[in-house]
């Protein structure tokens, strides 16, 4: 409900701010993530279907990603366990990092919403960690990441190919509703619709409702399953988040954002 709210809130120069070669960039990030990620995996000795697991789940949205793809690609219960148990976790930590190192980087905000938006990995974790960058990055972020989660219905699609198994023929469960719901509710904003106490009252119910989030994604956190994970799943999973966080920085300079 708070991202799809947040849709009311998006201003045309957010979108413009955005633009084409913005979003052409991000699915080539997340495409070089998830192979990337999965060759990392792979050196570490990890199994196929768990290198997959981890590469979609860093590339896209965290464990979001990984409950979506594992019955796509077959993956075995203890290997989604391991993978959500750490990237729950790390997806904390994430948060932490990034605001911090984009005020080093001396990242303008609409770039530091942008880099929180291709790292991190759950939509209310995007808004938190681009929040210090003030509204615009916010609004920046949760396009840049609703994009990188759009993207999961063609990973899915594409993994069920390669693996010769039925992606779920129901795309209706490859593409979330709170994306399709974002989409709908910025375009009423852009058609002049929704009337200026309505924008507010959105707004404001979405910050709250966000805060609610955050809250329970910390309290769904156990710290000790991190040592459950074990060390070449760490190193795996660490390793492909540093790769991505590369992968967008290349991108932001390219764009002559950063």
């Amino acid at each position: 409900m708070a991202v799809a709210l947040l849709g009311v809130g998006v201003s045309a120069d957010a979108l413009a701010a955005v633009g084409p070669a913005m979003l052409a960039g991000i699915a080539l990030v997340v495409a070089l993530s998830v192979a990337g990620g999965y060759a990392i995996a792979r050196a570490f000795g990890l199994p196929r279907r768990m290198a997959v697991l981890i590469a979609a789940g860093n590339s896209i949205c965290g464990n979001s990603a990984i409950a979506a793809v594992a019955p796509v690609i077959g993956a075995e219960p203890d290997d989604v366990a391991s993978a959500i148990a750490f990237t729950a976790v790390l997806g904390v930590g994430v948060v932490l990092a990034v605001p911090a190192l984009a005020a080093w980087l001396g990242l303008a905000p609409l770039a530091a919403g942008a880099f929180a938006g291709l790292t991190v990995y759950a939509v209310p974790q995007v808004l938190a960690a681009a929040a210090p960058a003030g509204a615009a990055a916010v609004q920046v972020g949760a396009l840049v990441k609703l994009t990188r989660v759009v993207a999961l219905g063609p990973v899915c699609l594409a993994l069920g190919l390669l693996s010769r198994r039925r992606a779920h023929a129901d795309l209706r469960r490859l593409v979330p509703w709170f994306v399709v719901a974002f989409l709908a509710l910025a375009a009423l904003r852009a058609a002049g619709v929704l009337p200026p106490a309505a924008v507010h009252a959105a707004g404001q119910i979405s910050t709250w409702l966000t805060i609610a989030a955050m809250a329970a994604l910390g309290l769904g956190t156990d710290v000790r399953a991190l040592l459950a994970a074990g060390p070449r799943v760490v190193a795996a999973a660490s390793l492909s988040l540093l790769l991505l966080g590369l992968l967008a920085l290349g991108l932001l300079t390219l764009l002559g954002w950063a």
